[in-house]
């Protein structure tokens, strides 16, 4: 990134971290966390231990860092290497990201550019020097923030109906890009990452075998469970039969066709009825997180509570950035909407908008301060 860019970044993010410090708190027992930061055109600063909003906030304001993180993980001593800091237990957290999704109408929101020589466009070989090799990044999109929705809710019901775990010891997180962080409080809090895997395979449906659902060694005498058994099995019921009234026709007609048909249904019922989270993420107990009022430098937007998940709108309620006028040289062949405004398409012209604009476009490496 240009030295002009991460001049104007750091202005617009400093001034955000002055103006909204009220949304950047430390968490529950923060002197046991391990903290770290990012600069621009910089590496990882990690392993430093803070006790207060206070101290976290003269970081702020002395760093100006592009990300601030945050372990899950509770350590006796945070700021030792690893191997020394004696891991004591870890909140549960869960990433949901649209780009996993694989949704259709990503192609007409992703932003190609060519590794050779930096080009912006969305065709399949470069137009200035006919690479082939592009990195890709994504600019905000409703249907792909539904999609998020609908695997954030899928997560959290699991979470309560089948894990009994209380909603109000559930938080979401917008994560500041494309997708949502959930933090769970719980008595799974001291699973370690085998354990952990265990139960990312519960909550994604994956290993599940026909046996769970009613296959017996003589497939013909077979029972399948009721649509209103809890947990899996009433789910899964519910996606195979449709309605009680079902249930008999159904069963028989599974029954004749035999066992491996059977298993290649559930098979593919995964996606459709497991949470689609990156089990990396929940796997990982000394992972740092992005520290929840923080901006997300790649995008601009900050990391925001969500209260009303269904009414939660991204491009309004995670944009902090004020809308002083700003004139760049934008490159964005593709149109997206913050504050209910909409922005481009731009193809390599010079054109004045709000600072919140700008600074989402020099994030997303689609524009330059002109």
């Amino acid at each position: 990134m240009h030295d002009k860019d991460v001049k104007f970044l750091e202005d617009a993010f400093k001034k955000y971290y002055f103006d909204h410090f009220d949304l950047i708190h430390t968490p529950k027992n923060p002197e046991m966390r391990e903290f770290g930061y990012q600069k621009f055109n910089s590496g990882m600063t990690r392993h430093i231990s803070l006790k207060s909003d206070k101290e976290l906030h003269l970081l702020l304001m002395k760093n100006i860092p592009s990300d601030v993180y945050c372990s899950n993980a509770r350590y006796s001593f945070p700021n030792l290497p690893m191997a020394e800091k004696d891991w004591q237990n870890a909140d549960l957290i869960f990433d949901i990201d649209a780009k996993d999704l694989q949704l259709p109408c990503r192609q007409n929101h992703t932003i190609k550019k060519c590794t050779s020589c930096g080009n912006i466009g969305n065709s399949e070989s470069c137009t200035q020097c006919n690479a082939t090799k592009f990195d890709t990044v994504s600019v905000l999109c409703n249907d792909c923030i539904a999609g998020a929705k609908k695997e954030l809710n899928k997560l959290i019901t699991i979470l309560t109906n089948d894990l009994g775990i209380p909603r109000q010891n559930i938080t979401v997180y917008f994560s500041g890009n494309e997708g949502f962080h959930v933090h769970v409080t719980s008595a799974y809090e001291t699973l370690d990452s085998r354990h952990r895997a265990e139960l990312v395979d519960y909550l994604t449906f994956r290993g599940a075998i026909p046996e769970t659902f009613g296959a017996r060694t003589n497939f013909a005498k077979s029972v399948f469970p009721d649509l209103d058994d809890k947990g899996w099995l009433g789910r899964v019921s519910k996606a195979v039969f449709g309605a009680k009234s079902n249930k008999a026709k159904i069963s028989k007609q599974i029954i004749s066709e035999g066992y491996f048909p059977f298993k290649k249904k559930i098979e593919s019922l995964q996606k459709e009825l497991g949470a689609q989270i990156d089990p990396n993420v929940t796997i990982d107990v000394h992972r740092i997180f992005r520290l929840g009022g923080t901006i997300n430098s790649k995008s601009g937007l900050t990391k925001t509570l969500c209260t009303d998940i269904a009414k939660f709108n991204p491009g309004m309620d995670a944009c902090f950035i004020d809308e002083s006028e700003v004139s760049v040289l934008a490159d964005c062949p593709v149109s997206f909407r913050l504050r209910n405004k909409k922005f481009g398409p731009y193809h390599k012209e010079r054109t004045s908008v709000p600072k919140y604009a700008a600074v989402y476009m020099i994030c997303k490496g689609c524009a330059s301060v002109s």
